[in-house]
């Protein structure tokens, strides 16, 4: 009897593909109430997080959102609708065209669900009353509801991925943080027993198209292919 491929050990869970909890300490999310201003309590690191993450205090208490470029600890973040300024929350209605947000709420009051990796940000394009169009980093436009909230500004972190891994090491250590597989080996490489594809014996796989009913052992390769056949 055969074992379970990785594909299967992952989506188990098991304790060796699961990410330390401990990791994920800080929830990043704007409470739904706000008003007045907040202080920048503390800029704080996060191996879950590919940004420094800011502690706000405000009326009610503290929350965590990503640091924009510039923060620094002891500054004042508005939730007035009055001034659009680097840090204040907002809703997207107030905010003009061209400025950059981030950290953007899907509906209103979710505390925030697009836009938290470091160094990215959208831009408002279009403000209207059936909604608010921005431009993401993928360069597709995107509509929003004029209720949801952004924070003004730019992520910090930007710049990170230029800075080159110089030991396999290192890049063992920033993939553990988050539980990610790595390294990564090609399914010809493994034994047979391991993967559908495996042992390599004359380098010709099965077929790459998984079936749609196919196991979870068996569903490798190219999953619902959008074409098939040879590029003409």
């Amino acid at each position: 009897m055969g074992k379970r491929i990785i594909q299967q050990a992952r989506g188990k869970g098991s304790s060796t593909y699961r990410v330390n909890r401990t990791v994920f300490k800080y929830k990043l999310k704007i409470p739904k109430k706000l008003s007045g201003e907040g202080t920048v309590l503390k800029l704080l690191n996060s191996g879950a997080h590919t940004c420094p993450l800011a502690k706000i205090k405000y009326v009610n208490g503290t929350f965590y959102i990503p640091a924009f470029k510039n923060m620094y600890e002891g500054q004042k973040v508005s939730f007035d609708e009055k001034e659009v300024k680097e840090g204040n929350i907002l809703r997207l209605k107030n905010i003009p065209v061209k400025t950059k947000v981030y950290s953007i709420e899907s509906r209103p009051g979710d505390g925030g669900k697009y836009i938290k990796s470091g160094g990215i940000y959208a831009t408002v394009t279009r403000n209207n009353e059936n909604g608010v169009v921005l431009l993401m980093p993928s360069k597709k436009e995107k509509k929003f509801h004029t209720e949801a909230r952004a924070v003004v500004g730019v992520i910090a972190g930007a710049g990170r991925l230029e800075k080159p891994v110089l030991k396999a090491g290192k890049m063992f250590h920033i993939k553990k943080t988050k539980s990610k597989l790595w390294p990564r080996t090609s399914a010809l490489k493994v034994n047979a027993i391991d993967h559908p594809f495996g042992s390599g014996r004359g380098k010709n796989p099965k077929s790459k198209i998984a079936k749609r009913n196919a196991p979870p052992g068996a569903k490798v390769g190219l999953i619902r292919p959008r074409r098939t056949g040879k590029r003409k």
